[in-house]
């Protein structure tokens, strides 16, 4: 069970993780908005 819960961790920072963001211009847009919006995470 455990293994499973970790790959679902690893597979969600790399599709919404800060990085995965990082990497697209719309992702960057997705940054720039919760920054303006004043949200304390980020990304996940």
């Amino acid at each position: 069970m455990e293994k499973l819960v970790k790959i679902k961790k690893i597979k969600r920072v790399r599709k919404h993780g800060f990085r995965a963001r990082l990497k697209k211009h719309s992702g960057k847009l997705i940054l720039k908005r919760r920054r303006l919006k004043g949200r304390k995470k980020l990304a996940v």
